[in-house]
């Protein structure tokens, strides 16, 4: 008898957002039973991301209420499936932003699960036999093993949980790009909670990092407290001036409108500008910059689980963490008023375990 028949399912408690005012309040629900390749996650850690605010406020259009968000899961191993090789439990794992893809397609043979047609979401997803994905925001997750990375010995959980979203977001490109070797002058647009990731793995990869900004008030924390070499005012026409041409490739972690022209003459001839933001509505392409250098701009979204383990594995030996701010989850509707205003010095972390019990 297989494991998954030894139960029906698995029941779960979450915060779940019930129509666009994004608020958030308690919720039962329901997993798929443990099967052979499962494990069960009791959830410890789950950082917020902006992702999360969009989706519970429908603001992307694609929404499927109740949702329950979380795409930065730290948690325990509580029970593993018969066929289970890579967890046993008491193990602690880590958990981004999918749980599903079909694992034969060309992204897929490529250990690039993010880029499957068919990837399941860790919330607001489908499984192929119709069920629901739930997020992080939960006392317990049931997930394909396959899904889930192994977090190294002595890598804090709650500042590794924003690595399974952020850390890779910024580190997948940074190797897809070639923009990851000791020497290179890398830029970083924004400080934010993608910003100050980008700016730490690129300094353990031995580069040069400028952080560019809008606001003069960033400085001392970009050069001081997260070891940017340089700061760029972007308001600032003499500085940008001063600087153009200088860069081997520039990440853009800035979602609000702003134009590419600028940053584009800051790249050297074959520079790269990479955007891991995603401003709306589109920004003008400046289409004679990109010519007359030979420059190209990139996109990139997350990583595969094999890339994901890479970042995480990287990050503990480098002592690489997010910079976080750890909160209860009763205090997550008020996380999220902060969140849309940038109030949170760098990401916000719930503390699931000690602050959110099913009730009795």
């Amino acid at each position: 008898m297989s494991t998954a028949s030894a139960e029906q399912f698995v029941e779960a408690y979450g915060m779940a957002a019930r129509d666009s005012s994004g608020i958030l309040s308690p919720f039962h629900f329901t997993w798929r039973a443990n099967g052979d390749n499962d494990i069960t996650i009791k959830i410890l850690y789950c950082g917020i991301c902006h992702t999360d605010l969009h989706l519970a406020k429908d603001e992307i259009g694609m929404t499927i209420y109740p949702l329950v968000p979380g795409h930065e899961v730290v948690g325990e191993v509580t029970k593993v499936g018969r066929n289970v090789n890579k967890f046993k439990v008491g193990d602690k794992a880590g958990v981004g932003c999918m749980v599903g893809s079909c694992r034969a397609c060309e992204s897929c043979k490529q250990d690039e699960e993010n880029y499957c047609p068919e990837v399941v979401w860790i919330f607001n997803g489908q499984f192929p036999d119709g069920t629901r994905s739930y997020g992080g925001y939960a006392n317990k997750i049931v997930i394909d093993e396959h899904f889930a990375v192994r977090l190294p010995e002595g890598l804090a959980l709650d500042s590794a949980a924003p690595l399974l979203c952020g850390g890779i977001t910024v580190y997948s490109p940074m190797r897809y790009y070639g923009l990851d070797r000791t020497g290179q002058h890398l830029g970083v647009v924004g400080l934010g909670g993608l910003g100050h990731l980008a700016v730490k793995f690129a300094k353990a990869l031995g580069m040069k990092v400028t952080v560019i900004s809008t606001s003069p008030k960033k400085k001392k924390e970009a050069l001081e407290r997260f070891g940017a070499d340089n700061f760029l005012v972007s308001l600032d026409q003499e500085q940008m001036e001063g600087a153009k041409g200088t860069m081997d490739g520039i990440m853009d972690t800035v979602s609000a409108p702003h134009s590419f022209s600028p940053l584009t003459d800051l790249l050297k001839t074959n520079g790269k500008l990479i955007l891991v933001g995603a401003p709306v509505p589109n920004p003008e392409l400046p289409v004679f910059q990109l010519l007359m250098g030979r420059r190209l701009i990139g996109g990139s979204a997350t990583g595969g689980i094999k890339e994901t383990q890479e970042m995480i594995d990287f990050a503990a030996k480098h002592n690489i963490s997010a910079d976080i701010e750890v909160i209860p989850m009763d205090y997550v509707n008020t996380a999220f008023e902060r969140l849309a205003k940038n109030d949170v010095k760098y990401r916000f972390v719930i503390d699931v375990a000690n602050t959110f019990k099913p009730p009795s």
